[in-house]
């Protein structure tokens, strides 16, 4: 993944993924918590694809959009 060594917003939405999806295959697997490991899974993993979305706007009123969407699904997770 040659982008991602420009963006650190990138960078760092993916590798926060990559410790959601672990964390989810162990809530699930030792826990056997499958509804909030769940949530915790697709919250975590919509920012990167929301960042992905926004680096394609057509206009700076898209891009900025496109961020404040991401704001909804870290603040979920931090309650």
């Amino acid at each position: 993944m040659l982008f991602m060594k420009d963006n650190i917003i990138v960078e760092k939405s993916f590798d926060y993924a990559v410790r959601i999806v672990k964390l989810y295959k162990y809530l699930n697997e030792s826990k056997s918590e499958y509804v909030m490991s769940k949530q915790i899974l697709k919250s975590g993993t919509s920012i990167g694809a929301n960042i992905s979305e926004a680096q394609d706007a057509q206009t700076k009123k898209d891009f900025v959009s496109q961020f404040s969407i991401i704001h909804f699904p870290l603040n979920e997770e931090s309650k």
